[in-house]
């Protein structure tokens, strides 16, 4: 039987990373977003609306074949309540309708992340462990894990959680997309001749972080869907290595040829509203991909991250312990997908 991986998600940085690993693999790929995938890639697209259950019913069942899910589909609402009752509809009518259509459905991997331990909230236990007690709900991803627990009883299929933190990888239109934030602020610190000041306070600038390379982590859904110790478990998953951006920041600062500055913390989603304008300027000048300034960065997402004071570092080990070694140096990859943004014409 050919596995038939369906990714839900998948125009964002997450989904458009695992699509990229399976590419060049004797696969079959289906692509689950409302919005075409704008990059090239062999995937049938099927533009489903998850909160829609007749959408789902009906252009689910053309993937009878399916064999694996990977769930990385996400809408953003303003109110922890209103999360989890959009994103849990989304995930119970693509489950249900698929495992309806789809009789050979093998494996869900469903995609958390650091809200998972209340990072979101405030400084957590650290390093935090997948064994940690949940914090006070709501919080969408015990309710999507508690569907899946219950779903899965007694079916063919089962389910694996993975934990990544600020996934780094190209994605356009994606709310949290944290190396886009880092490419669009250096590029605009450069065109207009003054530092690239970090833009938290300094006790964000020492505070231990991570990150988490898509790659690294659509390596993780592969080993997840295909090893059995993984069936009805969460798994923390990061490059494997902690960082402060005490450290990093003026390396990427050097590779957009400015100064760093002291850090500085100012809002990036006011002083950046109005650089639209540049921006177009930029892009045509430099002959770049065009994308609508409001799309290609969220502001918003980069104060929330680069503001943080506290550390947000979590546990591997028991991954590790079940075999899944993957690992990258955290400091090279900034600068490696920095110049892979550079080449591919997102950035000058």
């Amino acid at each position: 039987m050919k596995k038939t991986v369906v990714v839900a998600g998948a125009v964002g940085v997450i989904g458009r990373g695992v699509l990229s690993h399976f590419e060049h693999q004797d696969v079959e790929l289906v692509a689950i977003s409302r919005r075409k995938p704008d990059f090239a890639g062999r995937a049938r697209h099927l533009p489903v609306d998850l909160t829609d259950r007749q959408s789902c019913e009906t252009l689910l069942a053309q993937i009878p074949e399916a064999t694996h899910l990977v769930f990385a589909a996400y809408q953003e609402k303003p109110t922890p309540t209103e999360l989890v009752e959009t994103n849990l509809l989304m995930l119970k009518n693509l489950v249900e309708v698929l495992e309806s259509h789809a009789p050979q459905l093998q494996h869900i991997t469903l995609m958390q992340g650091g809200k998972a331990y209340g990072a979101h909230i405030g400084p957590f236990p650290s390093p935090a462990k997948e064994s940690d007690p949940r914090h006070m709900p709501p919080n969408f991803y015990y309710d999507q894990e508690d569907f899946l627990r219950e779903r899965s009883q007694g079916k063919p299929w089962s389910w694996t959680a993975l934990r990544p933190e600020a996934v780094i990888g190209m994605a356009v239109g994606n709310p949290m997309n944290l190396l886009m934030v880092i490419a669009i602020y250096g590029t605009l610190a450069k065109a207009l001749g003054v530092p690239m000041s970090f833009p938290g306070p300094r006790a964000a600038w020492d505070a231990l972080y991570q990150v988490t390379d898509k790659r690294i982590l659509a390596s993780a859904v592969e080993w997840a869907g295909e090893t059995p110790s993984c069936r009805g478990e969460v798994f923390n998953i990061t490059n494997g290595d902690y960082f402060r951006w005490s450290r990093i920041w003026p390396r990427i600062a050097a590779f957009f040829d400015v100064p760093v500055g002291e850090p500085f913390p100012l809002s990036l989603q006011q002083m950046m509203a109005d650089k639209g304008p540049l921006w177009q300027q930029l892009t045509q000048e430099h002959g770049l991909q065009e994308y609508p300034y409001d799309r290609i960065v969220s502001w918003q997402f980069g104060d929330f991250i680069l503001k943080t004071t506290f550390d947000n570092i979590t546990s591997t080990i028991k991954a590790r312990k079940h075999g899944f070694a993957d690992c990258i140096d955290s400091e090279e990859m900034f600068i490696d997908r920095l110049t892979a943004l550079r080449e591919q014409r997102f950035i000058p």
